[in-house]
């Protein structure tokens, strides 16, 4: 896989690509072969899929023991991560292991790995969120549960993992902005990522917004008709009931450009401001949201920009 451009989706269709690819680890038990995971990650954010660097440079200080050092690759130092030892698995090599390159966020990392099988196209409606067991037991490291006939494979939270690794890299709230704004506008913000979700929520509502959330794409869509039916009963303009609605991209069952092409194609939610709140906001990507209506587009690093670029686009 040489470059991401070549297998872009057209925006919209509610449709993703992941690679998948797989940790070997020892039999669970005795005279059993060895146990396969398999995981999957959006191709949206792989450069690369290379053999394991002939020269990885050790650190001398490493936040983590999952971190296994750096190497170059085009002149641009990446630090490689060894994912079973992040993920508490002991991974077992039969064959020469893969490293998959990956940059979302503005940050190059790469992920080492027993093997990749191949790219899938699926249907977001596809992913399942994972349950609340599963999250708790993963440490809320998995976004998606795809179910294949023969496996199940896991799509992990990529963003989390090098946050955890280096939390300078997370997001962070600017306490010293003075939010000297009217208050009284109300925004939906849908994202799957907990954490994300409830640190969006403290900085809208910071901004004296009032803020409800949704956990899908879907589910922020059968709010907004909630909304949309209360405004015909009642005779008033949708603004009155909801003023912006803040979308990841990446969800289960029904993504971000699936939603914003649901909004904009709408004659009463049409007149919304949209704004896409993601990782995988990039200088390549960024045509996909313009695609399908978006009214802006901001990439999570910039978490401060959020509440007042929807302040500006609600006053214009």
């Amino acid at each position: 896989m040489s470059s991401q451009t070549d297998i872009l989706l057209e925006a919209g269709t509610n449709e993703l690509e992941i690679v998948e690819f797989w940790l070997e680890e020892p039999p669970q038990e005795d005279g059993e072969e060895n146990y396969r995971g398999f995981y999957g990650v959006n191709v949206a954010k792989v450069l690369e899929i290379i053999r394991m660097p002939e020269k990885v440079t050790h650190l001398p200080k490493v936040a983590h023991p999952a971190i296994m050092g750096t190497f170059n690759l085009r002149n641009k130092v990446i630090p490689l991560v060894d994912l079973s030892y992040w993920l508490n698995k002991k991974r077992v090599e039969t064959e020469p292991p893969k490293v998959i390159v990956t940059e979302f966020n503005n940050v190059s990392s790469a992920f080492l790995v027993s093997g990749v099988t191949r790219i899938h196209r699926i249907s977001w409606e596809k992913v399942e969120a994972p349950s609340t067991y599963v999250s708790t037991l993963s440490q809320d490291s998995i976004t998606g549960v795809v179910k294949f006939d023969d496996r199940i494979s896991l799509i992990l939270d990529l963003e989390k993992i090098v946050a955890e690794l280096n939390p300078a890299l997370g997001l962070q709230l600017d306490d010293s902005i003075d939010w000297d704004v009217t208050g009284g506008y109300k925004a939906l913000i849908a994202d799957d990522s907990t954490l994300i979700r409830e640190m969006l929520f403290e900085l809208m509502t910071r901004a004296k917004f009032l803020v409800e959330t949704a956990k899908t794409g879907r589910e922020c869509w059968d709010k907004l008709l909630i909304l949309k039916n209360q405004s015909i009963e009642e005779d008033r303009p949708i603004t009155d009931f909801i003023n912006v609605v803040v979308s990841d991209i990446e969800m289960p069952v029904m993504d971000g450009h699936n939603l914003t092409v649901r909004i904009k194609a709408d004659p009463i939610l049409k007149e919304l401001p949209v704004i896409l709140f993601s990782s995988i906001i990039t200088d390549k990507l960024r045509h996909k949201g313009v695609s399908v209506g978006a009214d802006d587009q901001i990439s999570k690093p910039e978490v401060t920009e959020l509440a007042k670029r929807a302040i500006a686009l609600i006053r214009k």
